[in-house]
């Protein structure tokens, strides 16, 4: 078995077992079964609520992908497809979208090929909005990022760094652009990829669609955080916690197994530059991954044994 991809599997997984036992120490488990049993439920749900209608959206907005190549699969199909992918990313990292173009080959027949390389221009189209958010957040939040910044301001050592962040900046970009090595081309094969990507979306038939979905999908993820957050007795987080709650939670979600471990640490620290303490922002962490979670391995599972029932034929 190749080396490498078993490291890639066992890395994160110990990665996030030392993170649940680091956020256990913050926050016993007595305290947090104590955060669980007081929660509101009904928040809960209108976030996981929230949630469905973004899986809903995403399974819609393949169809404007799929149809240029040819292909009208079932929206039945495409919905049980993106909720096993879902269920799949838990314990794989990024067996999802080989899963999901997986199922549409076996029930729609679609090309593995041609139903993947769709999935990798929605990543594209998702790593846009990730990055629009980021830029919304640091326009919001300017003041109060600034402040962070410059609260121990030392003009010396911030000018010196800067200086070195800037000619570091400026020899990665001019290694990448002249680089002859395996890095240096799959980095600039990675933004030529985003370039044509965002082309293509813009070039497509039903462009505003596609990007009113994306808008939508995004925005459910947002509304998804900001809806359980009063689950939680007495915690208040202002727009721009928010904002950086779910940034911060959504690249820990990427950098292990669905966030596990990573996420409450992740957004408790988040929420600590607002003035919430550790102990409430890892309950609340910990209430959000469960929610979230326990949707997708629920929904993922029905997804995973309705397949083959919904295609009786195939």
């Amino acid at each position: 078995m190749d080396i490498k991809k078993v490291l890639k599997i066992i890395i994160p997984l110990i990665l996030g077992g030392f993170l649940v036992w680091y956020s256990l120490t913050i926050v016993s488990p007595e305290e947090l079964v104590q955060y669980f049993k007081s929660a509101n439920y009904w928040w809960i749900a209108l976030g996981l609520f929230f949630g469905i209608l973004s899986h809903l959206s995403r399974a819609y907005r393949w169809k404007f992908l799929l149809e240029p190549l040819g292909y009208k699969p079932k929206f039945i199909n495409s919905t049980l497809a993106v909720l096993v992918a879902y269920l799949m990313n838990i314990f794989l990292p990024r067996a999802g979208e080989v899963t999901r173009a997986a199922v549409m080959t076996n029930y729609e027949n679609i090309p593995f090929e041609k139903g993947f390389g769709t999935i990798v221009a929605e990543r594209l189209a998702d790593l846009i909005m990730m990055l629009l958010v980021v830029g919304i957040t640091l326009f919001i939040q300017f003041d109060f990022i600034w402040e962070l910044l410059t609260k121990d301001f030392n003009p010396v050592k911030t000018f010196g760094s800067l200086l070195i962040v800037i000619i570091v900046f400026t020899a990665f970009i001019l290694y990448i652009k002249k680089g002859k090595s395996n890095f240096a081309i799959k980095v600039k094969g990675f933004f030529l990829g985003l370039k044509e990507g965002v082309f293509s979306i813009l070039n497509m038939k039903n462009k505003w669609a596609f990007i009113f979905h994306t808008v939508f999908i995004w925005a459910m993820y947002i509304a998804m955080f900001w809806a359980t957050i009063p689950a939680v007795n007495g915690l208040e987080v202002p727009v721009g916690g928010i904002l950086i709650g779910f940034i911060a939670g959504g690249f820990s979600i990427a950098a292990t197994n669905g966030g596990v471990g990573l996420y409450p640490v992740a957004v408790a620290s988040a929420l600590a530059l607002f003035g919430i303490d550790k102990v409430t922002g890892n309950a609340f962490g910990w209430i959000m991954w469960t929610a979230q979670t326990a949707m997708i391995i629920v929904f993922g599972g029905l997804a995973f044994l309705l397949l083959p029932v919904v295609n009786k034929n195939k």
